[in-house]
């Protein structure tokens, strides 16, 4: 009967150990989980402050572009609107040549 209590008691520390390796494998793997959260936190913290960073300084260039090419608009309109309106208006040698060529010589 010793032989048997000897068997229990190894049965018995064995089955307390394999109790212990899994306490300490469900503490590790929840460790583990803890830090991977922690991980994507920071990460998707430091992406989004980035991200906003990059978004205003893209936003700003656009904007500055926008405002650039406004103006070379604005440039050029008034330019061609002064060349129109320093061109001379020949009112009655338009009205002239389109009745000649519409109408003939009468």
């Amino acid at each position: 009967m010793d032989s048997d209590n000897g068997e229990t008691d190894v049965l018995k520390h064995l089955l307390d150990v394999e109790a212990q390796a899994s306490s300490l494998v469900d503490e590790a793997q929840a460790e583990a989980d803890r830090r991977v959260s922690e991980s994507e936190k920071e990460n998707r913290a430091r992406y989004d402050e980035q991200y906003g960073v990059l978004a205003a300084q893209l936003n700003r260039e656009y904007e500055a572009a926008v405002l650039a090419v406004k103006e070379d608009y604005t440039r050029q309109l008034d330019g061609y609107s002064s060349s129109l309106a320093a061109m001379p208006v020949h009112g009655d040698a338009f009205s002239a040549l389109a009745e000649r060529l519409f109408f003939g010589d009468r």
